[in-house]
């Protein structure tokens, strides 16, 4: 994929179930080889990010999926620390919000127009790509205490002009993929 222009931190490390230390090249050629297997599929490109205080520190973890609609998934994450507890509820899903930005610009110009090379001769056979940016806040009151800043989180998320966002209940790649590698704590090395 080229010389990598961005500098590389264990941030910028990715892993999944069965793989750890993926750079965003890896990242990048399992996803294309992902679709390179079923180019006239539907697939939907999702970004999302939430987070868990722990004492100390807030751990960030954001999802990176290509999902193959009702064919599979490939999968991966990326972990990020803030070394103090973020307990107020707009700053942590302000950064979540952040970091799903800045994962989703390290992807808008290079596998996301990959993938859409490989799908654009089979549109007209069924071949599609969506892309999200999952908001891990819901829009009824009741329900989700973040509800307040769900259109400020939206607005940035189409600013972008890339990625389509969404919230609660349909944000997966936050409330369900990210989420579930939130809950572990982490060593912190100070």
């Amino acid at each position: 994929m080229g010389k990598k222009s961005v500098p590389y931190n264990d941030e910028m490390l990715f892993q999944n179930t069965s793989e750890s230390r993926m750079t965003l090249d890896d990242v990048y050629a399992r996803m294309t080889r992902f679709v390179s297997s079923d180019v006239r599929a539907s697939y939907q490109f999702v970004i999302g990010t939430d987070s868990q205080v722990f004492g100390t520190y807030t751990k960030f973890i954001t999802g990176v999926i290509i999902r193959r609609v009702g064919k599979g998934v490939w999968a991966c994450y990326r972990q990020s620390i803030v070394k103090r507890p973020l307990l107020s509820l707009k700053e942590k899903l302000s950064f979540e919000t952040t970091l799903s930005q800045d994962t989703g610009y390290l992807f808008a110009g290079t596998v996301l127009p990959a993938i859409e090379g490989l799908l654009l001769p089979y549109v007209y056979q069924g071949a599609a790509l969506e892309a999200f940016i999952d908001i891990d806040a819901g829009t009824e009151p009741l329900r989700n205490p973040t509800w307040a800043y769900v259109e400020e989180m939206v607005n940035r998320v189409k600013a972008m002009g890339i990625y389509t966002p969404r919230t609660k209940p349909d944000s997966y790649g936050a409330s369900a993929y990210a989420n579930r590698f939130t809950k572990r704590p982490v060593r912190l090395v100070m």
